[in-house]
Parts: structure tokens; C-alpha cells; sequence
């Protein structure tokens, strides 16, 4: 699912990122090693590749979206 990033301060949106829950069969790390299991988020625009690695896991979808707009 595509979120937006919402700065906190000012409620402006920029740039786009994509959460998503990794089942811990599908996803790998930069070493080959399997995600462990969980919610994760990177920034992404639809349609196109994630610019950078995966944040996460987190337990829930909410939770990985507070972290991206934390940022």
C-alpha cells in the first residue's frame, strides 16, 4: 500500500513510500538472508523500484507507517 510522507510539524506531504507485510519466505537483506517476519516500509513511488532498503519489521502496518513519517 502507498502512503505519502507527512511532515508532523506542518501536515505537508512529500514524496511517496510503500508498507507492506513480509511473511519471512519472499524478502531478502543485502546478504542474501532472509526479513524476519512483519511489517516494513521503503520509499517508493508506485509503479516504480524502492529507492533503498526496508525499514522494519514492525508488528503492525500503523506502527511502520509512524516510523516513515517520523523521519
Amino acid at each position: 500500500m502507498y502512503h505519502e510522507f507527512t511532515d508532523p510539524e506542518t501536515g505537508e506531504t512529500h514524496g511517496s513510500f510503500e508498507t507492506f507485510y513480509n511473511d519471512g519466505s519472499e524478502f531478502q537483506d543485502e546478504n542474501d538472508e532472509l526479513l524476519p517476519i512483519g511489517f516494513y516500509w521503503w520509499a517508493c513511488f508506485p509503479g516504480c523500484l524502492p529507492d533503498g532498503e526496508p525499514c522494519g519489521p514492525f508488528e503492525t502496518e500503523e506502527e511502520a507507517i509512524q516510523d516513515a513519517n517520523d523521519l
